[in-house]
């Protein structure tokens, strides 16, 4: 048996398998703050959506997704389109052996091909004592990736039954010039291997 993990492009034909991942999240943790599992049809459009302009990727192990990563706008404006929103989801059975490390490394390499230099996270956080449905293993990730807290909100977040806060993370990962290249949409990059 294989049990390399392979790192490849996510396709719209893969989201109801990555959706089995995502909906633990949803329906068990304070990681995700959406309330309701999303349907597989509107993860499917999430995935097209996205790869117009971002990567979205995926981990496989023996033939099965066991993790996916993609990025999305950090802001509206003309000016962030330098910086993007991370996400990364990794099956609640794979958590702590290197997968999210991958996608990670990944995303980074093909957002650095892109022109992207700053990636930012968006992180749920204890409000005080971590508890059954949110720990802080996601920022203690990010830490250990490079990436700085450079902010927390109190009790933004409400899921249930409780308030929980969120914290921001940077991880800054190209030169930024006086005259700046615009990024390349993702959709337009030619020969990129995972």
């Amino acid at each position: 048996m294989n049990r390399t993990v392979m790192i490849r492009l996510a396709t719209p034909e893969d989201a109801a398998e990555m959706l089995k991942i995502y909906a633990h999240y949803v329906a068990n943790t304070a990681i995700s703050f959406e309330y309701e599992v999303p349907s597989e049809e509107e993860f499917r459009e999430r995935i097209e959506s996205t790869l117009k302009r971002y990567p979205y990727i995926v981990a496989e192990q023996e033939g099965r997704i066991i993790g996916y990563a993609y990025v999305s706008i950090f802001h509206e404006r003309k000016a962030y389109d330098w910086a993007v929103e991370t996400s990364i989801y990794v099956d609640e059975r794979k958590i702590h052996k290197g997968v999210g490390g991958k996608l990670h490394d990944a995303l980074e390499q093909a957002l650095k091909t892109q022109g992207i230099l700053n990636m930012n996270a968006c992180i749920a956080w204890p409000d005080g004592e971590e508890d059954e449905t949110l720990t802080k293993n996601s920022g203690e990730f990010h830490a250990h990736l490079g990436y700085r807290m450079v902010g927390e909100f109190q009790k933004c977040g409400y899921k249930f039954h409780r308030w929980y806060n969120m914290i921001w993370m940077e991880k800054i990962i190209g030169e930024h010039a006086d005259e700046q290249p615009s990024p390349i949409p993702f959709s337009q990059l030619e020969d990129i291997h995972f």
